[in-house]
């Protein structure tokens, strides 16, 4: 990948743990303060999750 786009993934790679790191800590806090509500929204985000995994496998296909 000598085409200038090594950075970019690095920068990439960066922001996202950064963000990974808060949304675990988003979680925790969800889940301490307001579990029930937490695990219904939990549920939907894997949900569609899922949905995104299908359209991936489609498009890897291909």
């Amino acid at each position: 990948m000598k085409n200038g786009y090594e950075a970019l993934i690095r920068q990439i790679t960066n922001a996202r743990k950064k963000n990974n790191t808060n949304w675990m800590n988003l979680l925790r806090i969800s889940i301490k303060y307001a579990p029930n509500q937490s695990k219904k929204i939990l549920k939907n985000i894997n949900k569609q999750d899922k949905k995104i995994s299908q359209l991936l496998r489609k498009i890897t296909k291909k």
